[in-house]
């Protein structure tokens, strides 16, 4: 049986954090690509250190974007706001190693076939409105508040390098209260004491998380160090793709383990996983479950899907079984299928690179189509 009673953490990383300055740009080199060509292929790793990115990987597309990808870095440092001495978006080393796409490769997804072999997982619950689990949702919320007062000049004290962690205690299955808020910001004013950052940024987490979620028992730790001025890159070396964690479910539920960000949608690693969740939201939505994770195999070169997985926690109104059997009506989820039907194909990604890929509102240039709820009444239907 589902425990009913206990604790759960998430955490969650700014977009100044080194490993999200690196998919920031693995993903804007990626839209670069696909707004000059639907149909480019990418795969765009990014690695960054004191004063220095380094982008590597693989693609098919117009040269003029290869030629550009150093002003497309720099951009994303800017817009992040990083002007520190170790790390500056106007002074930094970028070194640009992007090549053309295997031919081996190349022959499989050409012939509409999977980009990689691998296992997909989506997620949905009814913990939120946004039908994700709680303690990532919140988590994300946090810093992308703080990131609006940052750049707003509200608060200017505070840096772009920042993480969250909630734990989050649950009651009969449904979750009631943080237990423990940590937060640790980069500051600019060196002098700034631990006390004195919590101070700036305990409004704003008080006005993110749910009305008496926090009570005099939690437990706060803020910037539990002391001092955190030198930050991102300089600070720490960043890398695409180490945060798969913080860009799925926070732990909540299963990981296929492949990362999103650089990747072009014939990447079931990331079009799959996308996929996925679309699928299980619209389950959860219907009603047919208040839990429910959906898992998707492929094999490279190969366009269908081996194995279709359905999994309710027990809280299924049908049998899963069912659910299964009427995904394949429900989409197609060859990697040509899934891109056309959330449509893909799209300068869409960067701005995914931060605060979570799921629980996102769709928005009107297709952004984030995968979170929409649009298959509710055929799925009622079929089932």
């Amino acid at each position: 049986m589902t425990r009913q009673n206990y604790l759960f953490t998430s955490e969650s990383v700014s977009e100044g954090h080194p490993d999200k300055v690196c998919d920031r740009i693995s993903d804007a080199v990626l839209d670069a690509f696909l707004a000059e060509e639907p149909l480019a292929r990418v795969a765009c790793e990014t690695f960054a250190t004191t004063n220095r990115v380094v982008i590597g990987g693989e693609v098919r597309g117009p040269e003029a974007v290869t030629r550009k990808v150093a002003d497309i870095a720099r951009e994303c440092v800017k817009d992040i706001g990083y002007e520190q001495d170790g790390f500056h978006w106007e002074s930094m080393e970028v070194d640009n190693y992007l090549h053309e796409q295997s031919t081996h490769i190349a022959q499989g997804v050409d012939a509409e076939g999977a980009g990689d072999q691998g296992i997909m997982f989506g997620y949905a619950c009814t913990e939120t409105p946004e039908l994700m689990p709680a303690p990532i949702l919140y988590s994300h919320a946090i810093l992308k508040r703080l990131a609006e007062v940052r750049k707003s000049g509200a608060e200017p004290a505070l840096g772009p390098d920042a993480k969250s962690q909630l734990s989050v205690r649950y009651e009969h299955g449904k979750p009631t209260g943080v237990t423990s808020v940590v937060l640790s910001t980069q500051h600019l004013d060196e002098s700034l004491s631990s006390d004195q950052v919590r101070e700036i940024v305990e409004p704003y987490i008080r006005e993110t998380l749910p009305e008496g979620w926090l009570t005099p028992a939690t437990v706060w730790h803020v910037n539990p160090t002391g001092k955190f001025v030198i930050g991102g890159p300089d600070g720490d070396a960043g890398l695409t793709g180490r945060k798969i964690i913080v860009d799925t479910y926070g732990g909540a539920a299963p990981h296929g383990g492949g990362a999103f960000s650089g990747k072009d949608p014939t990447k079931v690693d990331r079009s799959a996983a996308y996929a996925a969740r679309y699928l299980a939201k619209n389950v959860v939505a219907a009603g047919l479950a208040s839990r429910c994770t959906i898992q998707l195999s492929y094999a490279i070169g190969v366009a269908a899907p081996l194995s279709i997985y359905c999994d309710t926690y027990g809280t299924g109104e049908v049998d899963e079984s069912r659910i299964e059997g009427a995904i394949p009506s429900l989409m197609d989820l060859t990697p040509r299928g899934i891109r056309e039907t959330l449509g893909l194909a799209k300068p869409i990604y960067q701005r995914t690179a931060a605060y979570g890929h799921f629980g996102r509102t769709p928005e009107a240039d297709g952004g984030f189509s995968w979170e929409k709820t649009d298959l509710v009444d055929e799925l009622k239907r079929l089932v």
